[in-house]
């Protein structure tokens, strides 16, 4: 579904050039749910542009679902296969009604009217939010805008969806339900690409990358990345409070397994 090969992207400026991702190779399933974590300036957002076009290669190429992001020619078929959602929804409504803001993107693509109304419907049922088509998106809470924003996405039907810190500006309530949306759609068959600096978010995933310096580091299962405390400190990590917890209780000399990542396992444990 997704191809990286020796993807370098340099950032030029008149106070010097800077490298934002340097030499990332990896490969993307259809229907895999891909966390990627890292510190502020460790190249994340810059990779997630990447995958629709909003950023191309300064070397090094990306193939979605077998087209090349570089070629100008395949830019819209591209993004109708890559949905995005940022983590700032007020930067991506553009209407002043949330039906017709949904509605957007199709119009975009010129999609029969009907067949807008159509999955504007659906969309807006997916999350949840069909009560508020009339509505003004400035009277929404900001995890209702989210909502709203994800709509737009699937209402593109784009086979791919990539989340750039979608839950970085809610509550933990919004965080939970946007996080409920994303894996209701990986189950639906999506491929989901979710970047975030909630490491309890990113143990939802099948599978995390791991970025440091503009270069992917690590590429393995939550249980891999996140039982691995001490190495998760030391990078900058924060790691699921349970897996933190059996780390300091084996300091303590209590025997438990290795690998424990959830609350229900560490309990089960300690039984």
């Amino acid at each position: 579904m997704i191809r990286v090969e020796n993807l370098r992207h340099v950032y030029k400026s008149s106070s010097g050039d800077k490298v934002a991702l340097d030499g990332i190779n990896f490969s993307i399933d259809a229907g895999e749910f891909v966390a990627i974590i890292g510190t502020n300036g460790s190249g994340k957002s810059t990779l997630a542009k990447h995958f629709n076009a909003l950023l191309l290669p300064t070397s090094g190429k990306i193939f979605v679902d077998g087209l090349d992001t570089s070629d100008e020619k395949n830019l819209w078929r591209v993004r109708e296969n890559v949905g995005m959602v940022f983590q700032n929804p007020d930067s991506e409504i553009v209407a002043a009604i949330v039906e017709d803001d949904v509605a957007f993107g199709l119009e975009n693509l010129g999609i029969a009217p009907e067949k807008i109304r159509e999955r504007v419907d659906l969309a807006l049922d997916a999350v949840n939010m069909s009560d508020y088509k009339k509505f003004a998106p400035n009277k929404l809470s900001g995890g209702q805008k989210q909502r709203i924003a994800i709509a737009g996405v699937i209402a593109m039907q784009t086979k791919i969806i990539v989340f750039d810190e979608p839950t970085a500006m809610l509550d933990p309530q919004g965080r939970r339900e946007i996080l409920s949306m994303v894996k209701k759609l990986h189950a639906q068959g999506k491929t989901i690409i979710y970047i975030t600096h909630f490491m309890n978010e990113a143990a939802q995933a099948q599978r995390v990358f791991v970025m440091e310096g503009g270069r992917i580091i690590r590429d393995d299962t939550p249980r891999e990345i996140f039982t691995d405390v001490r190495e998760m400190k030391r990078l900058g990590f924060d790691v699921p409070i349970a897996a933190e917890l059996a780390e300091r209780l084996r300091q303590k000399k209590f025997k438990l397994p290795p690998k424990i990542l959830t609350a229900n396992e560490l309990v089960e444990a300690l039984k």
